[in-house]
């Protein structure tokens, strides 16, 4: 209302009531039962009523209804009204005291209430060291002390070593032992692999090239194999060494067994891990809160207290179905037909409840002021006028609008009973792990159709039937998130079924349905064999490592020359700072361990019993403080470990402390010079590239979208290819996973790059469901396909803007700022299509997600 305009009947009565309420909070008391001074701005003594009487006086309640009339003038005007029974009062009046306390004595409390965060970490690192513990002595003294057989002791040592510390095999206690036990057989033909090629050094060299490459790349299928692909690797370099001795490899085979059988039965019996909540169970309990979401849509039962706070509950209850936020034995990460429709229900899922969180900020009807000013055509919303004659002027027109508002309302809560329906569905499905049933998506269809169908028949309909563009817009939004919960269903029932089964629509979304599941598994291999993929860039830094230090330490005839390859194996990093710093306190710990070592072989000499002692604390020590401690700390450690071990195998002198030193100081060189030279910078300069590549995929699939629900006649455009871009998001989604592991710039310099692989997300989905849903009835005007393409053009444009951000190269010159697309009755004299509300609403949704993605662009990056 302008400042010149007088007052309107209504607003003057509303004021004049709310005048009177606050005149009688400030005569009334309104103390508390707690015996707390109460908050008031106003004259009165409530504490003396309180002294005289026992109690406070029951205050007046107030009158309700002119208080919801006032709150929706309010509304209507964008401000926010005062409760009169809560005065304004000053921060420190109304924050009961608190004694200062001095900062010595806050510490140790801040410290104690750190302290419970760290403690699980702690409890299970110690866990593991005594059942790494447990099973690796056992087996070593029942074969060097029981039955003499030292060769056969060592792998009974280093197999529970390799796959319980080196190898971080995720999961509870079940979990990891079945992942062990898997591993059994390719350790035993490792071990077999290397005893052979251990014949001659380039032979051994070779090998361990194409093993090492194999094992590293074996991340592509997931947190598990990747998780015991280090242990692998040892055993074939312990194997691979001098002297060949193919006449030992039964009692190889049979210390590895026995070894790993041991650490199995520990993993389940001795101080197992507690099983940690399933990936499908927190994807039902989170389709089960967006089934009650959408049951409160349905049924408009939205308060106005706890809106937000729904809303942000909704958001936070998506982000913790996000892969980094689950536990690695959880993530449906494998290439298989089950974990890539669970992957993709949980990204549905996690769409749904940001959907819903948005529709909760659109009420599910609209005042009369704005259906008369929004539902006039193209005059009130092409001028900005707001036009009160034309709200007044006829009745009939007024009531005409709200019934076609009243119609689309009923007809979105339908819809959107249904979506709860079927989340309570799905939920139930993934609890019992039986699916869904087959009858629930070509219902849902059927009925998105007949929304869609009512939608075209009010825009083609009288002008008079059409909803106000507020409606029309929250009609798309119902729409979009019905997609959202049909995707999240089907990916729920061919998850939960595992089984090949016929296409699925759209079969460029689900194309993993109907494929075989060898060409799932070379597709995702064939996928990551480029230089663009962060796994291979792993897998072929790992191999070169390997096979350098397995050549040095050949051609040299390093004693104990395993310990090089170990190095390597186990300081290597992803980036070469990373590899820095954990050598230089590598060396720092195998000098101070070796000192030690040498010591003690010098005081003790041959005796083997002191040795024998020495060994479990050693490794309790070893593999408990080392992973708290520090690479440091680990390394000496396990340098008195190793020392411990063979000198009761063989007899050793202090030679061996520093033929320790002289491998790991061998191993690190190798390891620091590959991590130089072959993508030193890891994924920090990957994800940039693989972001910039997805972000410049996308835009000729907008303008694919787009020209197809503009082609004339209706349905003649060919879809745009989806495949390109879905395989650079693989790319990118590795990178950013990898990025996010390594250490680096804080979070609050960097840019959002989850917020790229969003909005790469969001335009795929566009590009599958608008041409499936949105295909017009009849030819789209020549100014709204003019308007159309040319926001899609714009769009382009500041997607390749933020794609050399992303590439580091520089944004280009500022294109000219994307306008907002308004589709309905910006258009001078048409009805507005649903295909152009629809469009609308993504092509909006993606301008604001790239300017949310170029505001995080640090300052002078």
């Amino acid at each position: 209302m302008g400042q010149g305009c007088p007052p309107d009947p209504l607003t003057a009565a509303v004021v004049r009531e709310v005048r009177e309420e606050r005149a009688h909070a400030r005569r009334v008391a309104g103390g508390r039962a707690d015996g707390h001074r109460p908050r008031r701005h106003g004259g009165g003594d409530p504490a003396g009523v309180r002294r005289r009487h026992g109690r406070a006086p029951p205050a007046r309640r107030p009158r309700q209804g002119a208080a919801a009339v006032h709150a929706c003038a309010l509304a209507a005007r964008g401000e926010r009204r005062q409760d009169p029974r809560r005065p304004v009062v000053t921060r420190h009046r109304a924050t009961p005291h608190r004694p200062r306390r001095h900062l010595a004595s806050r510490t140790p409390q801040r410290a104690r209430q750190r302290t419970p965060q760290r403690t699980p970490q702690r409890t299970a690192i110690v866990h593991r060291a005594i059942r790494v513990t447990t099973a690796s002595c056992a087996g070593f003294y029942l074969f060097v002390y029981g039955v003499d057989r030292p060769e056969t002791a060592l792998y009974a040592l280093f197999g529970p070593v390799a796959l319980g510390i080196l190898s971080p095999i995720p999961g509870s206690g079940r979990q990891r032992a079945a992942v062990i036990l898997r591993a059994l057989p390719g350790g035993l033909v490792l071990i077999t692999l290397g005893t052979v090629l251990a014949v001659h050094t380039w032979a051994a060299v070779l090998g361990m090239l194409v093993v090492g490459f194999a094992l590293t790349f074996a991340a592509v299928a997931g947190p598990r194999p990747a998780g015991a692909a280090p242990g692998l690797q040892l055993f074939y370099i312990l194997a691979c060494f001098p002297p060949y001795a193919p006449d030992t490899l039964g009692a190889r085979l049979a210390g590895l067994t026995l070894g790993v059988l041991l650490l199995a039965a520990c993993e389940v019996y001795l101080l197992p891990t507690p099983p940690t909540a399933t990936y499908r169970q927190s994807l039902a309990d989170a389709v089960t809160i967006a089934g009650r979401a959408a049951a409160a849509a349905a049924s408009g039962d939205l308060s106005a207290e706890g809106a937000d706070d729904s809303a942000d509950r909704l958001r936070e209850t998506g982000r913790q179905l996000r892969l980094s936020r689950l536990p690695p034995a959880e993530r449906p990460a494998g290439a298989g037909r089950a974990d890539r429709a669970l992957a993709q229900a949980g990204a549905a899922a996690r769409r749904l409840l940001d959907q819903l969180a948005h529709l909760r900020h659109t009420p599910p009807t609209v005042s009369v002021v704005a259906t008369a000013t929004s539902g006039r055509g193209a005059n009130a919303d092409a001028t900005g006028q707001g036009t009160k004659a034309d709200a007044g002027a006829t009745g009939q027109g007024t009531k005409a609008d709200a019934g076609a508002e009243t119609d689309a309302d009923a007809a979105s809560a339908d819809l959107l009973g249904r979506v709860a329906a079927l989340c309570e569905a799905t939920a139930t499905a993934l609890r019992t792990g039986r699916p869904p049933p087959r009858s629930g998506p070509p219902v849902l269809d059927a009925a998105m159709r007949d929304f869609q169908g009512l939608r075209i028949t009010q825009a083609t309909g009288p002008p008079q039937s059409v909803p106000p563009a507020p409606v029309l817009r929250r009609q798309s939004s119902v729409l979009a998130l019905t997609e959202s919960a049909r995707i999240l269903q089907t990916a729920v029932r061919v998850g939960l079924d595992g089984r090949r089964r016929p296409p699925i629509p759209p079969r460029e979304l689900f194309w993993y349905a109907d494929t075989p599941t060898y060409l799932l598994w070379w597709r995702r291999l064939t996928g990551h064999m480029t230089l663009r993929s962060v796994l291979f860039q792993n897998a072929v830094r790992t191999a070169l490592g390997l096979g350098a230090a397995r050549l040095v330490a050949g051609s040299l005839d390093l004693s104990h020359g395993f310990w090089v390859l170990l190095a390597v194996l186990t300081l290597g990093r992803t980036t070469a700072g990373g590899t820095w710093t954990a050598v230089r306190s590598a060396l720092a710990g195998t000098l101070a361990g070796a000192l030690a070592t040498g010591t003690l072989l010098l005081v003790v000499g041959r005796h083997t019993d002191a040795y024998a002692a020495v060994l479990v604390p050693a490794m309790l020590a070893a593999f408990a403080l080392g992973p708290l401690l520090g690479i440091a700390w680990a390394q000496a450690l396990f340098t008195l470990v190793v020392s411990a071990a063979f000198a009761q195998i063989a007899p050793a002198s202090w030679q061996l402390a520093e033929d320790r030193i002289v491998d790991v100081a061998t191993g690190s060189a190798i390891g620091l010079l590959c991590g130089l030279l072959a993508w030193p910078a890891g994924a920090r300069r990957e994800v940039r590239r693989t972001m910039a590549a997805l972000l410049r995929s996308c835009g000729p699939l907008i303008t694919g979208t787009v020209e197809v629900l503009l082609a004339t006649p209706p349905g003649t455009a060919p879809l745009p290819p989806t495949r390109p871009v879905l395989h650079r998001l693989r790319l990118a989604e590795a990178a950013y996973l990898q990025y996010r592991s390594e250490p680096g710039d804080r979070p609050e310099v960097s840019m959002d790059w989850h917020a790229v692989l969003i909005t790469a997300n969001h335009i795929l989905l566009g590009a599958h469901w608008l041409p499936r849903f949105d295909l017009p009835e009849r030819t789209v005007t020549p100014e709204a396909t003019a308007l159309a393409r040319t926001t899609a053009g714009h769009l382009v444009l500041a997607t390749d803007r933020v794609a050399a951000i992303c590439a580091g190269e520089g944004p280009p010159p500022q294109p000219p700022a994307v306008p907002a697309y308004r589709s309905p009755t910006e258009v001078r004299g048409h009805s507005p299509l649903p295909a152009l509300i629809d469009l609308e609403h993504w092509l909006n949704s993606l301008t604001a997600q790239l300017a949310r993605i170029e505001s995080s662009v640090p300052p002078g990056r």
